[in-house]
């Protein structure tokens, strides 16, 4: 059987700088449970509470229980992530700023190809929503990179310091989000960590979403889908997109995707949002 050790996607540089805690690590059952403290994290572009660092919590208690299923000649590596939020789960979230929300997850069916884990974000006693994480399994041939060197905790600053990323506006005024180089967010293969692109994803999708409402209206998000397409590499060019697709009275679809800096879209992401 494995050891508890995290998977290469989130090593422990992510972990610190996210101030993500392990609470419990249950290999033989392929348990993780993790919490991080999200309720004081914004929208850059709107200043507006996010369900966005939900999806890195989720990648790395998720990734954890598909990743503690592999052989020792095996890696893991998300292929899909969804974040599902309740009703009433922001509002649940700012009503207590001082606690984290806690990430409970386990495995969903069998392993074969590929690996499904289901998670549960509660916030105390309430649960506030849900996810998957869908990964697959690759031989562990290809060489890894070292994490840059554990320096002490860091202040805590806001998301779009934490996620090495600058709000910019494209020539027709789209929603884009640069994604510097910052090499404590990449994985062990120095791939820009699933969880960190996935919220980068929900932040660009849900700005555009604000851009073409009614001055005055908001809404929230309460579902994120991310698929990973190929490795996402930060660069000078690297960024998030997004895009309305249709803009209701009361609803909201948005998409956004990451380009890497070398133009090829990485991952594609589709968000809903209620008033």
């Amino acid at each position: 059987m494995n050891d508890a050790g995290h998977d290469i996607e989130t090593p422990d540089t992510i972990l610190r700088r996210f101030a993500i805690a392990d609470i419990k690590s249950d290999v033989e059952q392929g348990i993780s449970v993790m919490s991080m403290p999200v309720a004081d994290l914004v929208n850059p572009f709107t200043g507006a509470p996010t369900v966005g660092p939900l999806a890195i919590l989720l990648d790395a208690a998720g990734g954890n229980s598909n990743h503690f299923r592999r052989t020792p000649q095996e890696w893991t590596v998300t292929s899909e992530l969804a974040v599902e939020i309740s009703p009433d789960g922001i509002d649940v979230l700012l009503s207590r700023p001082r606690e984290p929300v806690v990430a409970s997850s386990r495995p969903l069916g069998p392993k074969s190809a590929t690996a499904l884990s289901v998670c549960t974000f509660t916030v105390g006693d309430v649960v506030i929503g849900g996810g998957t994480v869908r990964s697959f399994y690759l031989p562990s041939g290809q060489e890894v990179v070292g994490p840059p060197p554990l320096s002490a905790p860091e202040p805590r600053r806001p998301l779009a310091d934490l996620m090495s990323v600058d709000v910019r506006r494209a020539h027709d005024g789209a929603a884009v989000l640069a994604q510097r180089v910052d090499p404590i967010l990449n994985n062990s293969l120095g791939i820009v960590n699933g969880g960190v692109a996935s919220a980068g994803l929900e932040l660009a999708a849900a700005a555009a979403v604000a851009d073409a409402l009614p001055s005055g209206q908001s809404m929230r998000t309460a579902s994120l889908r991310v698929n990973f397409l190929r490795p996402f590499f930060a660069g000078a060019d690297s960024r998030y997109v997004g895009t309305p697709m249709r803009v209701g009275r009361r609803t909201a679809v948005g998409d956004a995707e990451a380009i890497g800096d070398d133009g090829k879209v990485a991952l594609t992401a589709r968000i809903t949002t209620y008033e």
